[in-house]
């Protein structure tokens, strides 16, 4: 069983939509105070845990995060990593896969929950989604089995699903089911009760310590194909100074134009050791450039699988492992390998 009284969760408030409380005279939504969360939902006083927030000052709107913001984020839960069992983080939806795929490469050793969710809806209105997704993401938090949490993993949870992070895409603006795993199962689902599902969860091996990673680099760029594009808009992307990796969105399993100005493109980016990785635009399924001859000739001229990783993941991946100061060949090889359970490997 597990000892309510001494279980401890940290809820940090970063901003976005579940944090905002609308006022009665004018209308305007505008954040309320994170201290006085359990006067906003009084139920999870019930659960007997012991919760303490932080709130960051300002609340930042989830369209404005950077790399430095996850590093801050980061760092404030390594510096309270000893003191809870587990860490809400309340995020804005629309880049929330962003900020837990990048979270699950920067807590290296991690063994406790970190739990990203949010709302749809302010958590001040009566018809939220907030509350819900609040409370069942402290749940999930907080839950153990023989002294062991049950997911010790970075996760997003969003309407009744709990999710691994770095999985996760957005796919609808409007309705409370934001989120999406297309390539990897749901870790759990609430419903009268909460099912984890085990098989999929990720457990250490051994014990380990906690090592925040901070340093990223963001000197990436996105090549998304669309029938038509031009080759001054690819060359003044490949050509951007500083420029050290790309993720280029192709289409189906990994296939690409065939023009020779693209290839001739490409190829002398790799050759230059501008590392390119090849995402698909599909939501679902994975690269595999042996299938056709249009993702073949990526392949052979140096382009680097992503294999089923979302475009969040590779995006958050690339700066992690450019922050470490890998470089061309290196990088390449790492990105083939799974960090923290981004990518399937066979």
């Amino acid at each position: 069983m597990m000892d309510k009284i001494n279980t401890s969760v940290l809820i940090i408030y970063t901003g976005g939509t579940i944090g905002m409380k609308q006022n009665p005279q004018t209308g305007a939504l505008s954040p309320f105070n994170f201290q006085q969360i359990e006067d906003e939902v009084p139920e999870l006083s019930k659960f007997g845990f012991n919760l303490h927030t932080i709130s960051f000052e300002p609340p930042i709107d989830s369209s404005d995060i950077t790399p430095d913001f996850w590093s801050k984020l980061a760092l404030l839960i390594g510096e309270n990593y000893d003191r809870y069992d587990g860490f809400v983080v309340l995020h804005g939806t629309d880049t929330m896969s962003f900020t837990a795929s990048a979270l699950s490469f920067m807590l290296e050793g991690l063994g406790k929950p970190v739990v990203l969710t949010g709302s749809q809806l302010p958590i001040g209105m009566l018809r939220t989604d907030g509350k819900e997704n609040l409370i069942s993401a402290v749940e999930i938090a907080a839950a153990q089995k023989n002294g062991q949490p049950m997911v010790p993993e970075v996760t997003i949870f969003f309407e009744n699903r709990l999710y691994r992070g770095n999985r996760t895409t957005k796919h609808n603006a409007e309705h409370f089911n934001a989120f999406r795993s297309d390539n990897y199962p749901y870790l759990a689902e609430a419903g009268i009760t909460i099912k984890y599902n085990f098989p999929f969860i990720h457990y250490a091996t051994d014990s380990q310590e906690l090592r925040v990673h901070t340093e990223l680099n963001p000197n990436i760029g996105v090549i998304k194909l669309f029938p038509g594009i031009q080759p001054e808009l690819v060359r003044s992307i490949i050509n951007t100074k500083g420029l050290q990796a790309v993720v280029l969105e192709t289409y189906g399993s990994g296939n690409s134009l065939s023009q020779p100005w693209f290839l001739e493109l490409v190829g002398q980016a790799t050759r230059n050791g501008i590392v390119m990785l090849n995402v698909t635009q599909c939501k679902a399924g994975s690269v595999d450039m042996d299938k056709y001859e249009n993702g073949l000739v990526l392949k052979n001229i140096g382009v680097v699988s992503g294999f089923d990783i979302t475009f969040e993941a590779a995006v958050a991946k690339l700066m992690f492992l450019m922050g470490k100061g890998l470089r061309g060949d290196n990088l390449a090889c790492e990105l083939t390998k799974s960090i923290s359970g981004e990518i399937t490997l066979h």
